[in-house]
């Protein structure tokens, strides 16, 4: 199997690395790119699976591209991915970061059975981190008002990483502008407003979604805090599995325990019934 990223399913669609029978669909966090979900994906890729990285509406340009696109918008392009992946899989997997693990709950949600399970990694339902001011408890009403079309909020230190080498590359491609390396260095105020309307659309409905979740969040995260995931065990109707860890911050998929997140997935996975690589390739032998 050739590991290497293959053209998208569709122009602005991400990536796609095919493979065995059970599909992986990887959804990038709000301002993001699918860049931010690859070496995960690569990981998951040579343990057999078939990974896809989606590009969401409004990513990986400018600002005003992101403006000119709702959570409606968001959740639609993740649940239609999901359902393409579901008519060439067996099974299918849907995960995602930050903004993307709410995503993910939503594709849960709206196909029931038709996911396998999900794979939320730094899931933000609360934006309670320890970077995260302490007047972020003002943003919702404030974005309600309808005054988030004048403001710009920007990411801070220590920008999701802990890895120093790491963080210096990409708050360099973010300054320079290179959204579809890096993601956007402001956030629009609108933007942030549509990803509070998908949070409590999401909240709502947890109790709903039987899906296994496996829970996968930084002890120290510095944008959504451990909170996020208790909320979750509480929550959500469906078994689920919770790994905090001890040497990453927000952005588990890039930073130093990047391939912990993978192997922690894939395990999951497989005890859900996904196969491995190994019987994989007993199966093409005998056929």
């Amino acid at each position: 199997m050739n590991a290497s990223l293959h053209e998208p399913l569709l122009p602005g669609e991400g990536f796609l690395l095919p493979g065995g029978d059970t599909a992986v669909l990887l959804i990038h966090g709000l301002g993001g790119t699918p860049a931010e979900m690859k070496l995960v994906a690569r990981r998951i890729h040579r343990a057999g699976f078939t990974v896809c990285g989606l590009q969401l509406p409004g990513h990986c340009g400018t600002e005003a591209d992101l403006i000119a696109t709702r959570w409606t918008d968001w959740a639609r392009a993740a649940r239609e991915a999901a359902e393409r992946l579901a008519l060439r899989h067996e099974r299918v997997f849907v995960g995602g970061l930050s903004m993307g693990a709410v995503l993910s709950l939503a594709v849960a949600h709206e196909l029931g059975s038709r996911i396998a399970g999900t794979l939320l990694y730094s899931p933000t339902l609360f934006y309670d981190g320890w970077s995260i001011p302490k007047t972020n408890v003002l943003l919702s009403p404030f974005l309600a008002l309808g005054l988030g079309r004048f403001y710009r909020f920007r990411e801070s230190y220590p920008y999701g990483l802990k890895d120093e080498r790491l963080r210096e590359k990409i708050v360099a491609a973010m300054t320079k502008g290179q959204s579809d390396e890096a993601g956007l260095l402001d956030t629009p105020g609108q933007s942030l407003h549509e990803l509070l309307k998908l949070i409590r659309f999401v909240k709502a409905r947890l109790p709903e979604i039987a899906v296994p979740a496996l829970i996968l969040q930084a002890s120290e995260d510095d944008v959504s805090s451990p909170r996020n995931a208790g909320y979750l065990c509480r929550h959500l109707a469906g078994p689920t599995e919770v790994e905090f860890l001890h040497d990453s911050y927000h952005m588990i998929t890039v930073d130093r325990e990047r391939d912990r997140v993978a192997d922690v997935s894939v395990d999951f996975m497989r005890r859900l019934g996904a196969p491995t690589e190994v019987s994989r390739v007993m199966e093409s032998l005998s056929a």
